[in-house]
């Protein structure tokens, strides 16, 4: 897959007593769209419980470049930026596109697996792999030490 990108509409209640986007909404636009990713590609909330494992985030960066206000019409991508071989630990990063072409923000998280049951960090399903694996890369990805 080269790239994965995804709609977003600003409501009302995103916005801030300046009417620009709040700045916890930019977080809840880069979850959105990597749930989405996952559930589009059958890792969906059904299979990670009967799994029992989930993604669990260690980091979640915004740096906000362009001021978001009501109208401007909005996408997100989604990119592999590190990983482990085995995908246990990864970082994928977002970028919030206005009125096409316009970088108004970059999210980075830095995130893992987790055994639900043991509730410690644990290496995931094949299938994980295989999803990670096809997952649109950023340009200067890196696999992590292994």
């Amino acid at each position: 897959m080269t790239s994965y990108i995804k709609p977003l509409e600003i409501r009302w209640s995103d916005l801030d007593p300046n009417v620009h986007l709040r700045h916890s909404v930019y977080y809840d636009y880069g979850a959105f769209c990597r749930i989405s990713f996952l559930e589009e590609q059958g890792l969906t909330s059904a299979y990670m419980a009967e799994h029992q494992f989930g993604p669990i985030l260690f980091r979640e960066e915004c740096v906000f470049r362009k001021e978001i206000r009501l109208g401007d019409v909005l996408s997100i991508d989604l990119k592999l930026l590190r990983a482990k071989t085995d995908q246990s630990r990864w970082s994928i990063q977002h970028h919030i596109y206005k009125n096409e072409n316009i970088v108004a923000a970059v999210i980075t998280v830095d995130g893992a697996w987790i055994n639900l049951e043991k509730r410690k960090l644990a290496v995931p399903p094949e299938n994980v792999l295989h999803v990670f694996n096809n997952m649109p890369r950023a340009e200067g990805f890196e696999w992590l030490n292994k």
